[in-house]
């Protein structure tokens, strides 16, 4: 038996007559008739009875016709699933996310995508850099989002924005009261930078941009996160700097403000991706980046 046996006999089984089905089958009479019997002594059942004006459906014609439709709706499912996983809107993606991107634009992103692709299912997984680049080789990931990657033959960096830095100062500080900071300002206080670890990484970041500004800063600290730089500058150990999405962290004791002579003070946001990543699914998410980076409130 097989998909073609089914089609007929539900052709037959709706239509109750031999002619009409044939006419919807766009065959004609006598081979529709061939493949019913053929059916029928497949099975060792009658599943019509032959009356003047057609056919009617025996007790086992109907529990038939009854399982037959099933079988139909699971094969137009497994169809469509199929077309759809095609086109990257079915199926998982596996995202490793670390750092200060989560706090606003991953999010924003992630849900320009869910919006467009709500039966793929998201699984996010925090990860270092390296770790990163380790997964995505190990085809356990299929994007990764970072700062300050290097050059790597078979990763591909795709930007999705340039983030404006923010200085953190302590609430209490006397440039507290400015709405915005001249960046030489940077130069003058010990400054607390993150994230230790793999370089290049957004230290390297921040002390390309003082040189290109022409000041030298007082480096005291390398911590591991921006949360923790934060802290630290709450509790009166120098300033940070960060990306505008990590001024949605609340703490008491401390203000961000932006810098009113450094238009170049941005960092880059970037999604990571096998370069030999050909995949339905990583094309849907692409396709959502060059929206979000297209859009004007980003």
């Amino acid at each position: 038996m097989d998909l073609r046996h089914l089609k007929y006999f539900i052709a037959v089984a709706e239509e109750l007559n031999i002619g009409r089905a044939a006419l919807r089958l766009c065959i004609s009479q006598p081979p529709l008739t061939r493949q019913i019997q053929q059916l029928e002594e497949e099975l060792g059942v009658q599943l019509f009875i032959r009356t003047p004006r057609g056919v009617e459906l025996t007790q086992a014609g109907e529990m038939f016709y009854e399982e037959a439709s099933n079988i139909r709706a699971l094969v137009e499912q497994a169809i469509e699933r199929t077309k759809r996983a095609g086109q990257g809107k079915l199926g998982r993606l596996d995202i490793g996310i670390f750092g200060t991107g989560i706090l606003g634009t991953i999010p924003s992103l992630l849900q320009l995508f869910r919006d467009t692709n709500p039966d793929v299912v998201v699984s996010l997984h925090t990860m270092s850099k390296s770790e990163q680049i380790e997964a995505l080789r190990q085809r356990r990931i299929t994007i990764g989002f970072n700062r300050m990657l290097g050059p790597l033959p078979d990763i591909t960096t795709e930007l999705i924005m340039r983030e404006p830095l923010y200085l953190v100062i302590n609430a209490d500080h006397p440039l507290a009261r400015l709405e915005s900071v001249p960046f030489v300002e940077v130069s003058k206080y010990p400054l607390v930078l993150f994230p230790s670890g793999a370089r290049p990484n957004f230290v390297d970041r921040i002390i390309q941009l003082c040189q290109n500004m022409g000041v030298t800063p007082q480096i005291s600290q390398v911590v591991g996160d921006a949360v923790t730089g934060m802290a630290l500058v709450a509790g009166g150990f120098g300033m940070t700097i960060v990306p505008k999405s990590a001024t949605t962290i609340s703490l008491p004791g401390i203000v961000c403000r932006p810098f009113r002579d450094a238009i170049s003070a941005t960092v880059d946001l970037s999604c990571i991706y096998r370069s030999d990543d050909h995949s339905p699914i990583l094309q849907a998410f692409l396709a959502s980046v060059q929206k979000f980076r297209e859009s004007p409130t980003n």
